[in-house]
């Protein structure tokens, strides 16, 4: 195994631990930027192509820009956070999206919101990344997951809450109304950051690198085989999760003839025992570790997945065995992300940025590479989106084998 620095558990100040709840919600809150500017806009999508005079391929590729752009902001967070401290990258992010968010309710052209987007993503970034990094320097490997339990909470429920939401303000606002809604908010826990979060990397801890170093420390971090087998299975859930956002929609709608009032409460259920899974994971850990729980679950994982293959290929059970599947996965992805962000996060302590940024741009790109090539192998059928998420559970499952064996 590469040589990797290891550091004791971190402790975290008097002041945190006697105010966990708040700085939770406030890390809660900043993770919400990308779901929520992901999620919230979704029913405008036609009233933008109209107002724009803009095709809706054009307006769907403001989503897929900003899950770009996500993915590569995260990879320079990371170092810029253990160069510098969490507080400053964390206000930079969050000021540029707010900012950008305001630019998108400006724009005349479908260009000028596609920057917008961009722009924001290149923000809301430092939250993705930033906050994992602030969690690992506060707490250690089994309070980290109950952390990140929490926080998905707020990943599960964004898919449920966020698309009502922004139906229902598209009735008082407008499509740009909802952008000045994401500067507000994006206002609202910048100023937050500022009052309430202390900075959670000292000083004496900070990595000064150029350029070259920080590259060769992604390359030394991922040259952990512990750190790249839990690295790249969070990058298979995500790669799941997002071939299942990719093809649901085709599959139950367009293969088994579900209306759009019944496909929302499909997603919702769904959406539902994420959440699920996250808080029965708070419980488990009262008693399993991390390692035991999802080495236990990823067996649940695997064999629901190569039974939705086999519905897949064939139709066996038709439209109730799907989507007690999908149920299924789903859920179990509430267990497994907590975890094994917590595992792969636990043994850096200098590098906690740059680890929390690699294991998020990892997760991004593995992610949207799955759900492109739902799209790509679109053919009218559930096989497409089966398929990729079968071969994400069945590789997910062996990676953590593997890295639990290191571990």
């Amino acid at each position: 195994m590469s040589s990797v620095p290891v550091h004791a558990e971190p402790a975290a100040p008097i002041i945190v631990r006697a105010h966990t709840t708040r700085v939770i919600f406030i890390l809660g809150a900043v993770t919400a930027f990308a779901p929520l500017a992901i999620d919230m806009y979704l029913p405008a999508f036609p009233s933008i192509a109209s107002d724009l005079h803009a095709g809706m391929s054009s307006v769907e590729l403001t989503v897929s820009l900003f899950l770009a752009g996500m993915g590569i902001a995260q990879a320079f967070y990371g170092p810029l956070s253990d160069r510098w401290g969490r507080r400053g990258p964390l206000l930079a992010g969050g000021a540029l999206y707010a900012l950008a968010a305001i630019g998108c309710a400006l724009s005349h052209s479908i260009g000028l919101l596609l920057a917008g987007r961009l722009l924001m993503a290149l923000g809301g970034g430092a939250g993705a990344v930033i906050t994992r990094a602030v969690v690992r320097d506060w707490f250690d490997a089994k309070e980290s997951a109950h952390v990140f339990s929490t926080l998905m909470l707020v990943m599960g429920a964004a898919p449920i809450l966020a698309p009502l939401i922004g139906g229902q303000l598209l009735l008082l606002t407008g499509w740009r109304g909802l952008f000045v809604i994401f500067a507000l908010f994006g206002v609202v826990c910048t100023a937050a950051v500022a009052a309430w979060l202390p900075e959670s990397l000292s000083v004496e801890h900070r990595v000064r690198h150029g350029l070259g170093e920080v590259l060769q420390g992604y390359g030394r971090l991922f040259g952990d085989r512990r750190f790249r087998a839990f690295t790249l299975a969070a990058g298979f859930a995500s790669g799941l999760i997002f071939a299942y956002i990719t093809g649901a929609s085709e599959v139950l709608m367009g293969v088994y003839g579900v209306s759009p009032q019944r496909f929302g409460l499909f997603f919702g259920s769904n959406a539902l025992g994420l959440i699920a899974g996250s808080q029965v994971n708070r419980r488990l850990l009262k008693t399993w570790t991390s390692a035991e729980i999802v080495g236990g679950v990823y067996h649940v994982t695997a064999g629901a997945s190569l039974l939705l293959l086999v519905h897949g290929l064939t139709g066996w059970g038709g439209l109730p065995v799907l989507a007690v599947l999908l149920f299924i996965l789903l859920s179990t992805m509430g267990l497994v992300f907590p975890n094994v962000s917590a595992l792969a996060m636990a043994p850096f302590t200098r590098q906690a940025g740059s680890a929390s940024a690699l294991l998020g741009t990892m997760q991004y790109l593995i992610g949207c590479a799955a759900g492109g090539l739902v799209s790509v192998f679109q053919d009218g059928t559930a096989r497409p989106m089966t398929v990729l998420m079968a071969a994400s559970g069945v590789i997910g499952w062996v990676l953590v084998r593997r890295a639990l064996r290191r571990a």
